[in-house]
Protein backbone atom coordinates (compact mmCIF):
# COMPACT_ATOMS: atom_id res chain seq x y z
CA UNK A 1 0.00 0.00 0.00
CA UNK A 2 1.71 3.41 -1.24
CA UNK A 3 0.34 6.63 -0.72
CA UNK A 4 1.11 9.89 -2.45
CA UNK A 5 0.77 13.36 -1.44
CA UNK A 6 -0.75 15.41 -4.21
CA UNK A 7 -0.35 19.28 -2.58
CA UNK A 8 3.83 18.87 -1.71
CA UNK A 9 4.47 22.59 -2.59
CA UNK A 10 2.01 24.10 -0.20
CA UNK A 11 2.66 21.22 2.33
CA UNK A 12 6.51 21.88 2.34
CA UNK A 13 5.20 25.70 2.52
CA UNK A 14 3.22 25.12 5.93
CA UNK A 15 6.22 23.50 7.16
CA UNK A 16 8.40 25.97 6.66
CA UNK A 17 5.60 28.72 8.16
CA UNK A 18 5.92 26.57 11.74
CA UNK A 19 9.45 26.99 12.20
CA UNK A 20 9.11 31.07 10.96
CA UNK A 21 9.91 33.95 13.36
CA UNK A 22 7.99 36.10 12.06
CA UNK A 23 5.58 38.30 14.62
CA UNK A 24 2.90 40.58 14.70
CA UNK A 25 0.94 41.48 17.58
CA UNK A 26 -2.72 42.84 16.73
CA UNK A 27 -3.67 45.87 18.21
CA UNK A 28 -6.18 43.94 20.65
CA UNK A 29 -3.59 42.13 21.59
CA UNK A 30 -1.87 45.01 22.89
CA UNK A 31 -4.95 46.78 24.07
CA UNK A 32 -5.45 43.35 26.40
CA UNK A 33 -1.42 42.78 27.16
CA UNK A 34 -2.32 44.25 30.71
CA UNK A 35 -5.09 43.08 33.31
CA UNK A 36 -8.11 44.44 33.59
CA UNK A 37 -9.12 46.41 36.47
CA UNK A 38 -9.96 44.26 39.06
CA UNK A 39 -13.08 45.04 40.86
CA UNK A 40 -12.71 41.99 43.69
CA UNK A 41 -10.46 42.41 47.13
CA UNK A 42 -7.10 41.13 46.70
CA UNK A 43 -3.93 42.19 44.30
CA UNK A 44 -4.05 43.81 41.74
CA UNK A 45 -2.77 41.42 38.55
CA UNK A 46 -0.26 43.10 35.67
CA UNK A 47 -0.63 40.74 32.72
CA UNK A 48 -3.82 39.21 31.41
CA UNK A 49 -4.37 35.77 30.90
CA UNK A 50 -3.76 36.49 27.16
CA UNK A 51 -0.27 37.98 28.14
CA UNK A 52 0.65 35.11 29.79
CA UNK A 53 -0.92 32.36 27.10
CA UNK A 54 1.02 34.41 24.22
CA UNK A 55 4.65 33.85 26.84
CA UNK A 56 4.60 30.27 27.82
CA UNK A 57 3.05 29.21 23.88
CA UNK A 58 6.38 30.62 22.55
CA UNK A 59 8.67 28.97 24.87
CA UNK A 60 6.82 25.74 24.34
CA UNK A 61 7.36 26.39 20.42
CA UNK A 62 10.56 26.82 20.68
CA UNK A 63 11.33 24.49 23.79
CA UNK A 64 12.73 26.88 26.05
CA UNK A 65 12.57 27.21 29.87
CA UNK A 66 10.59 29.88 31.83
CA UNK A 67 13.80 32.24 31.84
CA UNK A 68 14.97 31.40 28.92
CA UNK A 69 11.39 32.38 27.68
CA UNK A 70 11.41 35.37 29.50
CA UNK A 71 14.92 36.84 27.73
CA UNK A 72 13.30 35.50 24.40
CA UNK A 73 10.40 37.74 24.28
CA UNK A 74 12.45 40.72 25.83
CA UNK A 75 14.62 40.64 22.72
CA UNK A 76 11.47 40.18 20.63
CA UNK A 77 9.77 42.85 21.67
CA UNK A 78 12.73 45.50 21.71
CA UNK A 79 13.37 44.76 17.54
CA UNK A 80 9.58 45.57 17.30
CA UNK A 81 9.86 48.38 19.46
CA UNK A 82 7.38 47.72 21.74
CA UNK A 83 6.54 49.24 24.82
CA UNK A 84 5.44 46.09 26.69
CA UNK A 85 6.72 44.61 29.49
CA UNK A 86 7.39 40.62 30.08
CA UNK A 87 6.08 38.84 32.44
CA UNK A 88 9.20 37.02 34.52
CA UNK A 89 9.36 33.40 35.27
CA UNK A 90 8.11 33.61 38.74
CA UNK A 91 5.12 35.21 37.46
CA UNK A 92 4.85 32.87 35.06
CA UNK A 93 5.06 29.85 37.05
CA UNK A 94 2.27 31.09 39.35
CA UNK A 95 0.05 32.12 36.74
CA UNK A 96 0.06 28.93 34.68
CA UNK A 97 -2.28 27.27 37.76
CA UNK A 98 -4.66 29.57 37.25
CA UNK A 99 -5.09 30.22 33.53
CA UNK A 100 -7.99 30.85 31.68
CA UNK A 101 -8.19 30.29 27.90
CA UNK A 102 -8.95 33.17 26.16
CA UNK A 103 -11.72 32.87 23.61
CA UNK A 104 -9.92 32.86 20.47
CA UNK A 105 -7.68 30.00 21.84
CA UNK A 106 -10.58 27.67 21.79
CA UNK A 107 -12.16 28.37 18.27
CA UNK A 108 -12.04 25.96 15.89
CA UNK A 109 -9.78 26.45 12.66
CA UNK A 110 -12.26 25.06 10.50
CA UNK A 111 -16.03 24.52 10.99
CA UNK A 112 -17.45 21.16 9.64
CA UNK A 113 -20.70 21.71 7.50
CA UNK A 114 -22.90 18.53 9.14
CA UNK A 115 -22.01 15.99 11.49
CA UNK A 116 -17.90 15.22 12.28
CA UNK A 117 -16.80 12.06 13.18
CA UNK A 118 -15.17 11.92 16.15
CA UNK A 119 -12.15 9.53 17.44
CA UNK A 120 -11.32 9.71 21.04
CA UNK A 121 -7.85 7.78 23.05
CA UNK A 122 -5.67 8.76 25.56
CA UNK A 123 -1.47 8.56 25.98
CA UNK A 124 0.63 8.86 28.92
CA UNK A 125 2.82 11.93 29.67
CA UNK A 126 5.51 11.35 31.74
CA UNK A 127 5.92 14.24 34.60
CA UNK A 128 8.76 14.70 37.30
CA UNK A 129 10.16 12.50 38.46
CA UNK A 130 13.56 9.66 39.06
CA UNK A 131 14.35 8.86 35.90
CA UNK A 132 13.90 5.00 34.20
CA UNK A 133 18.04 4.52 34.39
CA UNK A 134 17.60 5.93 38.55
CA UNK A 135 15.18 3.14 39.37
CA UNK A 136 16.95 0.08 37.43
CA UNK A 137 20.22 1.19 38.82
CA UNK A 138 19.15 2.25 42.25
CA UNK A 139 16.01 1.34 42.64
CA UNK A 140 14.84 4.89 43.80
CA UNK A 141 11.16 5.31 43.71
CA UNK A 142 9.68 8.32 41.26
CA UNK A 143 7.65 11.20 43.55
CA UNK A 144 4.90 10.59 40.77
CA UNK A 145 4.35 8.83 37.75
CA UNK A 146 2.80 9.90 34.62
CA UNK A 147 -0.14 11.49 33.40
CA UNK A 148 -2.98 10.81 30.64
CA UNK A 149 -3.66 12.59 28.12
CA UNK A 150 -7.23 12.60 26.55
CA UNK A 151 -7.78 13.19 23.41
CA UNK A 152 -11.11 13.76 21.00
CA UNK A 153 -9.74 14.61 16.93
CA UNK A 154 -11.73 15.29 14.11
CA UNK A 155 -11.15 12.23 11.42
CA UNK A 156 -11.89 14.65 8.74
CA UNK A 157 -9.34 17.63 9.50
CA UNK A 158 -7.28 15.89 12.27
CA UNK A 159 -7.59 19.03 14.27
CA UNK A 160 -7.59 18.12 18.40
CA UNK A 161 -11.26 19.80 19.09
CA UNK A 162 -11.43 18.31 22.92
CA UNK A 163 -8.45 17.34 25.60
CA UNK A 164 -8.54 16.95 29.10
CA UNK A 165 -5.70 16.21 31.39
CA UNK A 166 -5.81 13.60 34.36
CA UNK A 167 -3.73 11.20 36.94
CA UNK A 168 -2.65 7.88 36.01
CA UNK A 169 -5.22 6.26 37.98
CA UNK A 170 -8.59 7.86 35.79
CA UNK A 171 -10.53 5.63 33.59
CA UNK A 172 -10.91 6.54 30.25
CA UNK A 173 -14.33 6.04 30.17
CA UNK A 174 -14.96 8.28 32.83
CA UNK A 175 -13.05 11.42 30.72
CA UNK A 176 -15.47 10.40 27.93
CA UNK A 177 -18.68 12.98 29.17
CA UNK A 178 -16.08 15.76 29.67
CA UNK A 179 -14.91 15.62 25.93
CA UNK A 180 -17.98 15.49 24.50
CA UNK A 181 -19.10 18.24 26.40
CA UNK A 182 -16.20 20.33 24.84
CA UNK A 183 -17.61 19.79 21.43
CA UNK A 184 -20.53 21.69 19.92
CA UNK A 185 -20.92 20.53 16.83
CA UNK A 186 -23.50 17.40 15.75
CA UNK A 187 -21.59 13.99 15.88
CA UNK A 188 -22.03 12.38 13.05
CA UNK A 189 -19.88 9.00 14.58
CA UNK A 190 -17.84 8.28 17.50
CA UNK A 191 -14.74 5.39 16.76
CA UNK A 192 -12.56 4.67 19.55
CA UNK A 193 -11.03 1.13 21.16
CA UNK A 194 -12.14 -1.44 23.48
CA UNK A 195 -11.33 -0.22 26.53
CA UNK A 196 -14.69 2.27 26.15
CA UNK A 197 -17.30 -0.51 25.43
CA UNK A 198 -20.36 -0.72 27.50
CA UNK A 199 -23.15 0.75 28.08
CA UNK A 200 -22.10 4.00 29.64
CA UNK A 201 -20.50 5.02 26.83
CA UNK A 202 -23.48 4.23 24.44
CA UNK A 203 -25.71 6.11 26.53
CA UNK A 204 -22.94 9.59 27.03
CA UNK A 205 -22.46 9.88 23.02
CA UNK A 206 -26.27 9.17 22.27
CA UNK A 207 -27.10 12.12 24.79
CA UNK A 208 -24.64 14.51 23.16
CA UNK A 209 -26.10 13.59 19.76
CA UNK A 210 -29.26 11.42 19.37
CA UNK A 211 -28.42 9.76 15.63
CA UNK A 212 -24.83 9.27 16.06
CA UNK A 213 -22.79 6.25 15.28
CA UNK A 214 -21.20 4.76 17.54
CA UNK A 215 -18.40 2.22 16.33
CA UNK A 216 -16.48 0.41 19.32
CA UNK A 217 -15.12 -3.21 18.71
CA UNK A 218 -16.85 -5.19 21.76
CA UNK A 219 -14.88 -7.36 24.30
CA UNK A 220 -14.07 -10.96 22.87
CA UNK A 221 -16.16 -12.50 25.53
CA UNK A 222 -19.69 -10.33 24.75
CA UNK A 223 -22.76 -11.30 24.12
CA UNK A 224 -25.98 -9.68 22.49
CA UNK A 225 -28.49 -8.02 25.27
CA UNK A 226 -31.47 -7.47 22.95
CA UNK A 227 -33.35 -6.59 26.11
CA UNK A 228 -31.50 -3.30 26.79
CA UNK A 229 -32.60 -0.66 23.97
CA UNK A 230 -29.60 1.29 24.45
CA UNK A 231 -27.43 -1.18 23.30
CA UNK A 232 -28.81 -2.15 20.12
CA UNK A 233 -25.45 -0.51 17.93
CA UNK A 234 -23.77 -2.75 20.27
CA UNK A 235 -25.75 -5.86 19.71
CA UNK A 236 -25.37 -5.13 15.52
CA UNK A 237 -21.64 -5.11 16.28
CA UNK A 238 -21.40 -8.25 17.84
CA UNK A 239 -23.56 -10.06 15.02
CA UNK A 240 -21.85 -8.76 12.58
CA UNK A 241 -18.55 -9.93 14.07
CA UNK A 242 -20.07 -13.40 14.81
CA UNK A 243 -21.04 -13.51 10.87
CA UNK A 244 -18.16 -12.08 8.82
CA UNK A 245 -15.56 -11.45 11.53
CA UNK A 246 -13.48 -9.26 13.00
CA UNK A 247 -11.56 -7.67 9.74
CA UNK A 248 -14.55 -7.24 7.62
CA UNK A 249 -16.12 -5.43 10.90
CA UNK A 250 -13.97 -2.65 11.19
CA UNK A 251 -13.57 -2.44 6.91
CA UNK A 252 -17.24 -1.63 6.96
CA UNK A 253 -17.63 0.29 9.73
CA UNK A 254 -14.31 2.74 8.95
CA UNK A 255 -12.97 1.24 12.34
CA UNK A 256 -9.49 2.25 10.63
CA UNK A 257 -9.73 5.52 10.58
CA UNK A 258 -9.07 5.44 14.55
CA UNK A 259 -5.26 5.16 13.60
CA UNK A 260 -5.94 9.26 12.61
CA UNK A 261 -5.97 9.90 16.94
CA UNK A 262 -2.84 7.79 17.27
CA UNK A 263 -1.25 10.07 14.88
CA UNK A 264 -2.28 13.06 16.99
CA UNK A 265 -0.85 11.72 20.15
CA UNK A 266 2.47 11.29 18.20
CA UNK A 267 2.42 14.34 16.94
CA UNK A 268 1.62 15.66 20.41
CA UNK A 269 5.18 13.80 21.87
CA UNK A 270 7.17 14.78 18.60
CA UNK A 271 6.47 18.41 18.58
CA UNK A 272 5.48 19.44 22.34
CA UNK A 273 7.36 16.33 24.03
CA UNK A 274 6.76 13.28 26.01
CA UNK A 275 6.71 14.91 29.23
CA UNK A 276 5.10 17.91 31.12
CA UNK A 277 7.42 20.34 32.66
CA UNK A 278 5.35 21.85 34.93
CA UNK A 279 5.10 20.48 38.61
CA UNK A 280 2.03 21.08 39.83
CA UNK A 281 -1.26 19.67 38.18
CA UNK A 282 -2.63 22.52 37.58
CA UNK A 283 0.39 24.09 35.87
CA UNK A 284 0.79 20.57 33.92
CA UNK A 285 -3.38 21.07 32.32
CA UNK A 286 -2.37 24.69 31.17
CA UNK A 287 0.76 22.80 29.40
CA UNK A 288 -1.56 20.26 27.99
CA UNK A 289 -3.72 22.69 26.67
CA UNK A 290 -1.29 25.42 25.39
CA UNK A 291 0.33 22.20 23.54
CA UNK A 292 -2.99 21.02 22.11
CA UNK A 293 -3.54 24.55 20.51
CA UNK A 294 -0.04 25.16 19.07
CA UNK A 295 -1.10 21.47 17.19
CA UNK A 296 -3.90 23.38 15.74
CA UNK A 297 -2.28 26.30 15.29
CA UNK A 298 0.56 23.82 13.26
CA UNK A 299 -2.40 22.14 11.68
CA UNK A 300 -3.65 25.26 9.86
CA UNK A 301 -0.48 26.33 8.49
CA UNK A 302 -1.07 23.30 6.16
CA UNK A 303 -1.33 19.84 5.60
CA UNK A 304 -1.05 17.20 3.29
CA UNK A 305 -3.41 15.95 1.11
CA UNK A 306 -2.71 12.20 0.32
CA UNK A 307 -4.03 9.60 -1.95
CA UNK A 308 -3.51 5.91 -2.32
CA UNK A 309 -2.22 4.31 -5.51
CA UNK A 310 -0.90 0.74 -6.60
CA UNK A 311 3.10 1.19 -6.89
CA UNK A 312 4.01 -1.10 -10.06
CA UNK A 313 6.34 -4.16 -9.67
CA UNK A 314 9.17 -2.97 -11.38
CA UNK A 315 9.53 -0.37 -8.97
CA UNK A 316 10.06 -2.58 -6.33
CA UNK A 317 13.86 -4.09 -5.56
Amino acid sequence: MKFKVTNWQEYEAGLRRRGSLTLWITPDALAGWAAPRRKTRGGQPRYSDLAIETTLMLGMVFGLRLRQNEGFLNSVLELMALDLTVPDHTTLSQRARTWKPSSKSNDRQSVAAGPIHVLIDSTGLKIYGAGQWLEEKHGAKSRRGWRKLHLAVDADGGEIIAHSLTNQGTGDVSQLEPLLDQIDEEIGQLTTDGAYDGTPTYHAVLRHSSGARVVIPPRSNAVERPNVQACCQRDGHIASMQIDGRLKWQTSTGYGKRALVETAMGRYKGIIGPRLRALSCLAQQTEAAIGVTILNRMLACGRPKSVRFQASAGAIK
